[in-house]
């Protein structure tokens, strides 16, 4: 039983109605989130709505095989009874003005999950049945089977918008979420606050599923969710590579700084025996004993000040390095393993201080090829990420040929002049974001390497 959850555009109210779903749903049943796009934000509010760990599904990481697959792994793992599934943008958008990839049509289609809409409808009413007879017209085999009609203004609002959706477009309206500004969630310069970070969200989220509860029909959003069929799977289907039979420690620094990783990710190290344990480069002195660290992204340039006060943290990962242990980094990683972060003094690794900036440094979804053999790919090895980030690593363009890097970009940005995964020893960083399904070797290289060294 799966649903798609997909917006008709931007700032329709789409993560706090899907997130409201989820919670409302969960008190009588086990749901299972997924977010289409590469996200972290959106899936941490899910996760504490759901009390599952949340998923991803991305048509430009993933084959159709693959989602199919990923879906069935997660809704199993879960032992889940309903698979709620959040789109990205609105429901075509993807890296092309007219193909599929990327968006949250083309999961829907792989799925052949039933779709409902949700939509501001703020001073509409005919034209909402044109937006919605649109977006059938469009695609018909995105099956397209309710809507939700999100800044109605009132009782008559609704009454008038509902006859026009389901007389002219023939699809039932199965809520209406009125105006209300406490229904809006605070954003920060990488989209939604993440939960992880406000403990205050877990009251918001009960909020939203009150309204949810009042204004939307959830027992006919579970006849649409019931509609979708069994999906086939192909057995030959792998989501990553599997075959590192050896035992690894690997150390996961994740607090609320580091929080930016997919669940997958963690799932595909535990399938290469990598025995995982968490700490906080915010708030312990001392690192586990592991035998690498992986730092994944987050917002340590918000935490500057409170990283630089915890000296023996980054004496210990400095440490770790000097003795040639293997360090991967992403992103708010690759920033926290520099020298600096606004002046603030950080892990002193990669030779280079970093800093915030005004505007937005790497937006992209990103295609990249080894030009080396590294931690995590081999010579050669094309993978697939995303990237987005305000800050920038200040390398001097005199400094760009002595530096290492171990990755040419084909698609998106990098560190600088299309070129990431600064490596020093046994130290990688990157800016790009990598999933397990869209770098299949991720975890088998990593641990792989990690028991040669």
């Amino acid at each position: 039983m799966r649903i798609v959850l997909a917006g008709t555009g931007s700032a329709v109210g789409k993560t706090t109605i899907s997130t409201g779903i989820m919670k409302a749903l969960s008190n009588e049943m086990n749901v299972q989130s997924f977010k289409i796009g590469p996200d972290y934000i959106d899936p941490s509010y899910h996760s504490l709505a759901t009390n599952n760990p949340p998923r991803n599904l991305d048509s430009f990481f993933m084959n159709e095989d693959q989602l199919k697959l990923s879906f069935d792994r997660g809704m199993k793992i879960a032992k889940a009874d309903i698979g709620i599934i959040e789109g990205v943008r609105g429901l075509y958008e993807g890296i092309s003005p007219t193909g599929d990839i990327g968006s949250t049509a083309s999961v829907a289609k792989a799925l052949d999950a039933p779709v409902i809409l949700i939509m501001n409808a703020k001073s509409l009413v005919k034209s909402a049945a044109a937006l919605v007879l649109g977006f059938k017209a469009l695609d018909t085999e995105v099956k397209i089977e309710g809507v939700i009609l999100n800044k109605i203004k009132g009782k008559r609002h609704y009454l008038k918008a509902k006859e026009a959706v389901e007389t002219l477009s023939d699809v039932k309206v199965i809520g209406a979420i009125p105006r209300d500004d406490d229904l809006e969630v605070k954003e920060r310069h990488l989209g939604l606050v993440p939960a992880l970070e406000q403990e205050r969200i877990a009251n918001d989220i009960d909020k939203w599923s009150k309204v949810v509860k009042e204004y939307i029909d959830l027992d006919a959003l579970k006849e649409i969710a019931k509609s979708s069929p069994k999906i086939k799977i192909n057995k030959k289907t792998e989501l990553w590579n599997t075959n590192n039979k050896k035992t690894t420690r690997i150390g996961i620094a994740r607090d609320e700084v580091f929080n930016f990783y997919y669940t997958e990710n963690f799932e595909s190290l535990e399938d290469n025996n990598a025995k995982l344990t968490y700490f906080s480069p915010f708030k312990d002195e001392e690192l586990p004993d592991v035998d690498a660290l992986y730092i994944g992204g987050g917002y340590p340039e918000i935490f500057a000040k409170e990283l630089e006060a915890n000296e023996s943290m980054k004496l210990a990962i400095k440490k770790f390095h000097n003795d040639n242990k293997p360090i991967y980094g992403e992103c708010g990683g690759l920033i926290y393993l520099s020298k600096s972060i606004d002046g603030f003094k950080t892990c002193d690794i990669l030779p280079y201080p970093s800093q915030m900036t005004d505007k937005v440094q790497g937006l992209s979804y990103v295609i990249a090829k080894s030009n080396e053999d590294n931690l995590i790919s081999q010579k050669g090895e094309v993978f697939r990420g995303h990237e987005f980030h305000y800050t920038k690593l200040c390398i001097d363009e005199k400094d760009v040929n002595s530096a290492n890097f171990a990755f040419d970009i084909e698609r998106g940005r990098g560190i600088i002049n299309k070129q990431d995964g600064l490596s020093v020893g046994n130290t990688l960083a990157n800016y790009i974001h990598l999933h397990a399904c869209s770098c299949p070797n991720l975890a088998y290289n990593f641990t792989k390497n990690i028991n040669e060294l």
